[in-house]
């Protein structure tokens, strides 16, 4: 049986300032994206969590040099990438092997992807189809839909492709794989735009006309000196919880507030949240502001359509907020939660029952009865099976609970924000936060 992380309620209001870690998605895209330039790039903030470490080992098992320089990463790029001699392991990482299948897919040579149990278990099927269709050759278990999965690249023959579904990192792979050829991806909606902007800042073209992104041929790749922006996925557990815990008062300076991302700031601000941006700037393009954030009385919203996409990552802290607040909330449209690195529908659903909320499971979401608290007044036992967004989600509920809460398969939690039991400490007090 793996860890218990028990947290006990906030003994006082959340006070102070939390320096959340950088970007995960854009520290993924610095590393691969500066591999694939010529000369030299220098990245400053990247996050240092067990995802964003399986990358960096990818491109560097690829031939590429990647140097540690004080608070920066140097990435000697070389234009190409070398065929790894072992096979390439991504943990827990689902953005660094799709968007590795992408690369690898254009790439001569012959490669290997695989992962833990975890992402083992994830679809590769939405960016592998469509590779092969290309001329890709790419086998793998799962009728070649799941890892271990095997890549010899080459030329591929582009096409303009339309995804069933908005997904920033299939459509990252796929204007990757031909992005010496040119490429062109339409989406149902508007996921994350990171890649766009940090291809553009590379000297690579880039358009957007309502759902189709287009790249023109790119023939070389400019070195960038990037700094990560804070991550406002890790951002949001400190504005539920600052928000839910009464009198709480946090700010979260330089965090990104991407508005194809930002979601969960119309979420928390449509449910009556006290959010405040300041100092407002741009940095390598991304937009960049400190969140202040107060206690407030929350309100049922419904989280659907585009909004659900925007804030997809920060739903299952969401419910927790939908849970402290007065009245119904409805999450639709987020069946893409069941494939995350568990089925953050029902783990969702059964973390909020066992805190005594009342909560329908539907296939796309859920509908949360809100009663502006959590009911339960002993401690509440979830089992998180290793999905660290869920074991953060219910640390925060524990705080703002009556009795507190367990958490199991709460280990991964460094896969995205190796600090955050740190921060928790530092906000809620050494004796309140201990495993075991």
């Amino acid at each position: 049986m793996s860890a218990l992380l028990r947290v006990a309620p906030a003994p006082a209001p959340l006070r102070g300032v939390v320096r959340v870690p950088g970007d995960k998605s854009i520290s993924h895209r610095a590393l691969l994206f500066a591999a694939l330039a010529n000369g030299s790039s220098r990245a400053r903030g990247l996050l240092q969590g067990a995802d964003v470490r399986a990358t960096r080992a990818a491109v560097e098992a690829m031939g590429v040099e990647v140097a540690d320089d004080g608070d920066a990463v140097i990435v000697r790029g070389t234009g190409a990438l070398a065929e790894p001699r072992d096979v390439i392991d991504c943990g827990n990482a689902g953005t660094a092997m799709r968007l590795l299948l992408g690369v690898l897919a254009g790439e001569p040579g012959f490669a290997v992807l695989t992962g833990d149990a975890s992402l083992r278990r994830r679809p590769m099927g939405r960016v592998a189809v469509p590779l092969r269709s290309m001329g890709a050759r790419i086998d793998g278990a799962g009728s070649g839909t799941r890892a271990p999965i095997a890549v010899r690249g080459g030329s591929l023959s582009p096409f303009p492709h339309t995804l069933d579904v908005a997904s920033a990192q299939v459509k990252t792979a796929l204007l990757l794989a031909t992005r010496r050829e040119g490429a062109c991806v339409t989406e149902p909606g508007e996921s994350r735009d990171h890649t766009e902007r940090m291809l553009g800042a590379m000297g690579a073209t880039v358009h957007r006309v309502g759902g189709t992104v287009t790249l023109d041929p790119v023939h070389t790749l400019d070195p960038l000196d990037v700094v990560v922006p804070g991550d406002l996925s890790s951002a949001a557990f400190w504005l539920v919880a600052a928000s839910v815990v009464s009198d709480s008062v946090l700010t979260l300076p330089g965090v990104g507030c991407n508005p194809t991302r930002a979601g969960v700031l119309d979420v928390l601000r449509a449910m009556g949240a006290s959010i405040e941006a300041h100092d407002a700037h741009e940095v390598g393009g991304e937009p960049v502001a400190d969140l202040h954030v107060r206690a407030a009385s929350l309100r049922g919203v419904r989280i659907d359509g585009a909004l659900a996409l925007r804030a997809i990552d920060e739903l299952p802290v969401l419910a927790v907020a939908a849970a402290c607040a007065h009245g119904e909330t409805v999450i639709a449209d987020a069946a893409e939660l069941r494939v995350k690195e568990s089925d953050r529908i029902a783990r969702t659903v059964a973390g909020l029952r066992a805190f005594g909320v009342a909560v329908e499971e539907r296939p796309d979401g859920m509908v949360i009865d809100g009663r502006g608290g959590l009911p339960a007044h002993a401690a509440a036992y979830v089992d998180a099976t290793g999905d660290h967004r869920i074991a953060m989600a219910f640390a925060v509920a524990s705080l703002a609970s009556r009795g507190g809460g367990v958490v199991q398969g709460a280990e991964e939690i460094g896969t995205s924000y190796p600090s955050f039991l740190d921060d928790l400490r530092a906000l809620a007090g050494d004796a309140g936060v201990a495993w075991g």
